[in-house]
């Protein structure tokens, strides 16, 4: 019944989409961190674009910001992110870049409301003593909010998991691509729907599982 399968690399569009998520996971963590940074700091305009950039980003559709990766910054403007002449490495960089724009922008958010739970006298007793803005974020508000919002960036994760599909707009050799040809190929439609979901439930579901267990686990006991 599943014979057709070993026409197609199944494991290797798998292992596409695993990287792709991790990739973009850490990248939108470092970026995402610092919009918080920026959102909540004492610089007008640093908090004004970071205000401005998670209003705009998040309420753009995430294919578009794909597209406007391929289509504008490599075919317009002859960005290859290192990729030198290969297309399918090219691709897979402006979809990674695509996908931590857009989801830094939730990250910020769920690490902001975490900062919002740090009380203000903690911050206000580490600028007594004499401690920086930056270092006040760094050595007291963070930990506490990286804790605090573990859940809410466990939800980000899985969103960001079930985003990597849009890469197949931009010929990404992911999922999602792969079953569009599956389907175009086989008369298997349910089975290959079938294998396509278990592959993300694989994803998704050992990931909230572990990062809600981890979150009661680092939640701060107010």
């Amino acid at each position: 019944m599943f014979d057709f399968l070993d026409k197609y690399d199944l494991l290797g569009a798998f292992w596409t989409t695993v990287q792709l998520a991790v990739l973009s996971a850490v990248g939108s963590l470092i970026w995402g961190t610092i919009l918080a940074a920026m959102r909540v700091g004492p610089v007008p305009l640093m908090r004004g674009f970071g205000t401005a950039y998670v209003n705009i980003v998040r309420n753009i559709p995430l294919t578009v910001i794909i597209l406007f990766a391929s289509l504008g910054l490599n075919q317009t403007l002859g960005v290859t992110l290192g990729g030198g002449n290969d297309f399918e490495t090219i691709n897979f960089r402006l979809a990674v870049l695509g996908l931590v724009l857009y989801t830094s922008s939730f990250v910020c958010e769920a690490l902001r409301s975490g900062i919002n739970t740090v009380p203000v006298g903690q911050a206000e007793a580490a600028r007594a003593l004499g401690l920086s803005f930056g270092q006040v974020l760094r050595l007291v508000v963070l930990p506490q909010a990286f804790r605090s919002s573990v859940v809410p960036l466990a939800n980000v994760l899985i969103a960001l998991i079930k985003n990597t599909t849009v890469a197949a707009a931009i010929g990404v050799a992911e999922t999602a691509l792969l079953m569009k040809e599956m389907i175009e190929n086989e008369a298997q439609l349910l089975l290959i729907s079938a294998v396509i979901a278990l592959v993300f439930v694989v994803l998704t579901l050992p990931t909230g599982l572990i990062l809600g267990w981890v979150g009661k686990k680092v939640a701060v006991k107010r």
